[in-house]
């Protein structure tokens, strides 16, 4: 509930802050003028959201799975769009050499969800149906189209930002002062955004749960997705850098993350067991400067963090 509670808040938040800096520009020079950029941004937004999954699948280089293939991974996916109460999403494999999963599409029937041929060789089928689990709690949360929604304000402000930020009003008042906390305002709510994205994985974790798997089994799919994302080449992760907020993991971080990680695996066999995760429960996660400053610029929680939140739900399973 709460997870759900601070997305609408980041909302109104966000939605607050562009109707205020809208009013001032109005007061100040008056509402002509305005509406091209906001037709504009809702151009802009209408053309990435019909657009975009095509895109995507291209870039991710996705090819959609026909009846009997991969029978397995496309029963795992049936069964959780059951229990999620949601449509059964296409299922596709993608061929870059990353392992990671990701979730897409407009509405509903237009939902996909895809996996990397890479992740299907690391990961055990308790672990892929947890990270399955993850990807559909996206699509049933829809928080793709708020994603979307949030994006376009920044988008705004910035327009607002450019339009007055050079006027010399002659009248004496206050059209500079206001596109410049136009400007300021569009550097903060791109920050805002990002914590939108960051939240988004808490609660698809957190769906994942609910639909039925492990916490243990997620948390350790998660540290082999970072493990794995740790050995890809720089050249394969900057043709996907517009792209990762697609996935269940940022790989641009793995390494990093993984000597974090490294700590909760203590018998050091690759995976995150039980006992591991009730241990991590116990203790405290310390993020350095450099780390915290990483995690506020990501569309990803920090990892050790993320992991740390599914030890809660499991000891919360456990009671």
């Amino acid at each position: 509930m709460w997870l759900t509670t601070r997305l609408y808040i980041l909302m109104a938040v966000m939605f607050g802050i562009v109707y205020a800096i809208l009013v001032m520009a109005a007061h100040t020079i008056g509402v002509t003028g305005f509406v091209p950029y906001i037709v504009m941004a809702a151009v802009i937004l209408l053309i990435q959201y019909m657009v975009g999954p095509a895109l995507v699948g291209f870039s991710m280089r996705v090819r959609y799975l026909g009846p009997g293939e991969h029978d397995e991974l496309q029963q795992m996916v049936t069964e959780l769009a059951a229990r999620a109460g949601i449509s059964k999403p296409r299922v596709g494999i993608s061929s870059i050499p990353i392992p990671n999963a990701f979730a897409f599409g407009r509405w509903g029937a237009d939902s996909r969800v895809c996996v990397t041929e890479t992740l299907l060789q690391l990961l055990s089928p308790s672990e892929l149906k947890a990270v399955l689990g993850h990807e559909i709690s996206h699509l049933r949360h829809r928080d793709v189209a708020i994603i979307t929604m949030l994006s376009v304000i920044p988008m705004i402000l910035w327009y607002v930002s450019l339009r007055l930020m050079w006027v010399r009003d002659r009248r004496g008042g206050n059209t500079a002062l206001v596109g410049l906390v136009a400007f300021l305002l569009y550097f903060v709510t791109n920050l805002l955004v990002l914590y939108g994205s960051r939240i988004r994985e808490y609660y698809a974790d957190l769906g994942s749960v609910r639909l039925g798997n492990p916490p243990g089994h997620l948390a350790s799919a998660l540290y082999k997705l970072v493990y794995g994302g740790a050995r890809v080449p720089k050249e394969s992760l900057r043709q996907v850098e517009g792209y990762k907020a697609f996935f269940a993991s940022d790989p641009s971080r793995a390494i990093r993350e993984l000597r974090d990680l490294r700590e909760v695996d203590q018998d050091m066999s690759g995976t995150i067991d039980q006992a591991e995760l009730m241990s991590l429960r116990a203790k405290e996660v310390r993020l350095g400067f450099s780390e915290k400053l990483m995690e506020v610029m990501s569309t990803h929680p920090n990892m050790l963090k993320r992991i740390k939140h599914l030890s809660a739900l499991a000891f919360r399973d456990m009671s």
